[in-house]
């Protein structure tokens, strides 16, 4: 059995951490308002942008249809963009993305595809390095900024396309946490390089509608900044979902911390209790033999 003074220690220990989480969860919860408002604010932009394309790239088609539309030709070789936290103690999060990821990536390679990563962010990177350690691709640290932006969208789709266009992949998905509640962020794989083609028909009522200077031009510029806003919708997504899974993990540890002090200090009474019973026994005992 612990001292009474190892106990009163462990208390005190657990006390401070339970001060820390504390902290860390009201930090959270004061970047998830902004963050949650960032993301939710661009997701009808990206809609719009995609309608847009929609009704462009159905009065585009054969050889006149751009690269980043059209592809390659081929469907064989797939680069997966990962996009993880750089920070962790955010719960499962991070392990949710990349167990996604692995689905994809043993889903292509079963079909005989070749598996490339493109990883964003620091965590999730063990694992998928020690999973598949001779596809690891290039890396891209986003951890210089406190909170990646417009900017760091840009530089990443503009490697992504140039890649694409030297011919070192065919297909990219971009694998990202969808932001649904603080309890709730839903890994997904959409793909993003070439650009998927609409599956609809978007709806103009009965406009018509002239493109100038050509829908192939439009397309030209459109499908650049299309990409750059989906990796930068990803990014939003990643923080907000970031913020909320810490938010809630530090919740669950500072309500532990709370369960494992009062354990605790149950066992440190009865023991100081214990010990005040056996000091009254030995003096009455001692008082008798005189």
């Amino acid at each position: 059995m612990a001292s009474l003074k190892e106990l009163k220690g462990r208390i005190n220990s657990v006390k401070s951490t339970q001060k820390i989480t504390k902290a860390k969860q009201m930090v959270a919860a004061a970047k998830l308002r902004r963050a949650q408002a960032a993301a939710e604010a661009a997701r009808p932009y990206a809609q719009r942008l995609a309608d847009v394309m929609a009704s462009l790239a159905g009065k585009v088609s054969g050889d006149s249809a751009p690269k980043l539309l059209a592809g390659s030709g081929s469907n064989q070789r797939h680069l997966l963009v990962v996009v993880n936290t750089d920070k962790g103690l955010c719960g499962g999060l991070n392990s949710n993305v990349v167990k996604a990821a692995r689905l994809k990536a043993n889903e292509l390679i079963a079909t005989g595809k070749d598996v490339k990563f493109y990883l964003v962010g620091k965590k999730g990177r063990a694992p998928l390095k020690r999973d598949f350690p001779e596809r690891i691709g290039k890396q891209f640290d986003t951890s210089h900024v406190r909170t990646p932006g417009f900017e760091e969208a840009e530089t990443i789709a503009a490697e992504l396309i140039a890649m694409f266009e030297d011919g070192e992949f065919d297909v990219a998905h971009l694998v990202y946490p969808i932001f649904q509640s603080a309890l709730a962020q839903d890994p997904t794989v959409d793909q993003l390089i070439p650009v998927p083609s609409p599956k609809g028909e978007v709806a103009t009522g009965d406009a018509v509608v002239e493109y100038e200077p050509g829908e192939e031009e439009i397309l030209a510029e459109l499908l650049p900044r299309y990409v750059r806003t989906q990796l930068f919708g990803s990014l939003l997504e990643r923080e907000a979902s970031e913020q909320g899974a810490s938010m809630t993990a530090m919740d669950n540890a500072t309500r532990n911390a709370g369960d494992l002090i009062n354990k605790l200090t149950i066992q440190y009474n009865r023991s100081r209790q214990a010990a005040i019973t056996t000091e009254l026994i030995e003096i009455i005992a001692g008082a008798e033999a005189l």
